[in-house]
């Protein structure tokens, strides 16, 4: 029998992967369209890691010349 407590814990778990099941299939068809837009960018550019999405977006901003605003609205656009 589960207790309140691990029954919380399990679904947050559950949820977080979930979310990051989501953002990876999101990230998939907007790395698509990013590399149709802007032919600059490669799969290296684009290769999103756990915890390392601020390093990922940096290196777009630096290939396409933008700034953090900017890159957000065009990720948004998509």
């Amino acid at each position: 029998m589960f207790h309140l407590c691990e029954v919380i814990l399990l679904s947050l778990q559950i949820q977080t992967i979930m979310n990051t099941t989501e953002l990876k299939g999101t990230w998939e068809e907007q790395k698509g369209k990013l590399k149709q837009k802007f032919a600059a960018l490669t799969d290296n550019d684009l290769m999103f890691s756990e915890g390392k999405k601020e390093e990922m977006l940096g290196r777009i901003q630096i290939k396409l010349g933008k700034t953090k605003e900017e890159l957000h609205k065009i990720i948004s656009s998509l």
